[in-house]
Formats: structure tokens, C-alpha cells, sequence
């Protein structure tokens, strides 16, 4: 655990035995992890490497402190070269997100209008109470239980958007040193930067692409890439590029009930981005009149 989590000790509070738990959850461009010890235990963390950790409580934790600082029991969180400490009770278990400095740095760099964004400090105690704070708790909880599921076997991309759900909720709903440059907005973008836009959509439709993605590919930040959409095109970044996927999925139906190629509704759902199905035959009777199934029949 300490390569995942940093050099940490562990100090059994009465003369039991540990009969703990450390289940993965997920490995990819975050991790998620469940950790639990089975007994009454204080946990140091030593300065933790380029990762910011963050516990989401499920039950016993007693809170503790990071760089000295108190938090509450609902739960904390600390970057690199921070020191953290947390007692757990003999019921406790948390879940534990790590994600590494560059992907942090990284989305506040795209929100920023930059190639990368400096170090960010997360106000220690983490907000999983009521709230937009509570919600990506839940977030966080549910990701676990998705975790193991097939559907994120057979769609990366469904991955990749719930890693950046992860990564950007946090930005979003936990306050850090540049919460108020962030609210603060950004200039008014060029027309040519909406094109680029436009066009890395139609280029990477089948990839992962975040909010941030696209305001990197136009070379402005974020906010000033919504505001462009908005007066420009009447709509946002993310409901563009769910239109360029929607149309691409029907492309690709027309294809395989012409004898062009192979796959299910279902495939083609995931291929594109879809994981929700049935949101996704909704969306795709909205934008085409009939349901995906029926694409393929009427063809035939």
C-alpha cells in the first residue's frame, strides 16, 4: 500500500489483531480503492509523492489532521508533499481515491486556458457532507459499486468519462487555491478557436474527450469556450459533441444493416460513448425519429 498511498505507519490502539481489507477497485488514469484495518488504529501518512489522496468515508472514521490541520470524521484530503494523519475505529472502512499530480494539474490547465496548471491545495477537509460536496461523495461511492461491471470492460470511453466526472466534480465542489480564478471566467474566444473546436469533435468523437479537452484543441479556457457555443451555436461543448456521436452511431447502423459491417444497438451504444442505453435510444428517437432497432429493421 505504500507505493499506491505514500510511506505511512500504523498504530494498533489496544492489544488486538489487524483483520483488515484493501480491495481495488479501479486502475487507470485515477484509483479507487477500498481500505479497512479490523481494529482501532491511528494511520500516519509521510509527505505523500506526486498524488493527492483523498478519503471518503463509509463508516468509523473518527477524522483526523493534515499538515496539523483538523478535519472532520466526513472525511480528507491531501496532495503532494502533505502530511496526513486519520484514526479509524475497529468497524471503520473508507474508500480511497488517488489521483495523480499531472491529471490534477492537467484539468485545472485546460479550465485555465494553459498546457498545464500549477500545484493546486485542497482545503483539507473534505466537503462529502450535504451538497454538491455530498453528490460526488456518492459519485465516488457509486463508481466503486461500477467498478467491477462489464459495461466498463467493454466501453473505455465510459471509463474515461467517469474518471473526468471524478477529477473535474472535484475541481468543481471541493475549494482549493484557484477556486476563485476559476469562477472568475475568461475573455471572449475567437472564431477561429470555436472552429478548432468544431473540428477536434469530429476527429475524436470515439475518444474520451472532456470539457477540457476541447478547450485545449481551441487553445482558450474553458468558460470562454461555453460562452462562445452558447452566443454562437445556441448550445454547449458536451451537448455539440453528443450530436456529432449520436449522428456518427447512426452512420454506423445504416452501415451494418446494409451488410457493411457487424454489431448490436448495444455495441454501437458503447463504441460511441453511450453507456446508459436507454438514455440512449431516447436521445437517438429525439435526433432521427426512430429508435435505434428500428434503423436497422427499416434498412433491412
Amino acid at each position: 500500500m505504500s507505493v499506491r498511498f505514500g510511506a505511512h505507519s500504523v498504530r494498533v490502539l489496544g492489544d488486538v489483531c489487524l483483520g483488515g481489507r484493501f480491495v481495488g477497485h479501479h486502475c487507470g488514469r485515477i484509483g479507487l480503492h477500498t481500505l479497512a484495518y479490523g481494529a482501532d488504529v491511528e494511520v500516519v501518512v509521510d509527505e505523500l509523492p506526486d498524488v493527492y489522496i483523498a478519503h471518503v468515508p463509509l463508516a468509523g472514521v473518527r477524522g483526523g489532521a493534515v499538515d496539523g490541520v483538523d478535519v472532520r470524521a466526513q472525511g480528507a484530503i491531501a496532495g503532494p508533499g502533505q502530511r496526513m494523519a486519520v484514526g479509524w475505529g475497529s468497524g471503520a472502512a473508507t474508500l480511497v481515491v488517488c489521483i495523480p499530480r499531472d491529471v490534477v494539474e492537467g484539468a485545472l490547465g485546460m479550465r485555465l486556458g494553459e498546457a498545464s496548471g500549477p500545484r493546486v491545495r485542497f482545503d483539507p477537509a473534505l466537503r462529502t457532507g450535504a451538497g454538491v460536496g455530498g453528490e460526488w461523495a456518492e459519485l465516488i461511492r457509486r463508481f466503486a459499486e461500477f467498478a467491477g461491471a462489464e459495461l466498463l470492460d467493454r466501453s473505455p470511453l465510459a471509463v474515461g468519462h467517469f474518471e473526468q466526472l471524478v477529477v473535474q466534480g472535484l475541481l468543481d465542489v471541493q475549494p482549493h487555491s484557484f477556486s476563485e480564478v476559476l469562477a472568475s471566467g475568461g475573455v471572449a474566444v475567437a472564431p477561429r478557436a470555436l472552429r478548432r473546436a468544431l473540428a477536434f469533435c469530429e476527429e475524436h468523437a470515439d475518444e474520451p474527450i472532456t470539457l477540457a479537452d476541447l478547450a485545449e484543441a481551441a487553445h482558450t479556457s474553458v468558460r470562454s469556450l461555453q460562452e462562445a457555443y452558447r452566443t454562437q451555436l445556441g448550445t454547449t461543448p458536451m451537448a455539440h459533441l453528443r450530436q456529432v456521436r449520436l449522428r456518427r452511431a447512426h452512420e454506423e447502423l445504416r452501415r451494418i444493416a446494409r451488410g457493411d459491417g457487424e454489431g448490436s444497438v448495444t455495441d454501437v451504444a458503447l463504441r460511441w460513448g453511450f453507456g446508459h442505453l436507454g438514455r440512449f435510444s431516447a436521445q437517438y428517437r429525439d435526433a432521427f425519429g426512430e429508435l435505434p432497432s428500428q434503423t436497422l429493421r427499416a434498412i433491412r
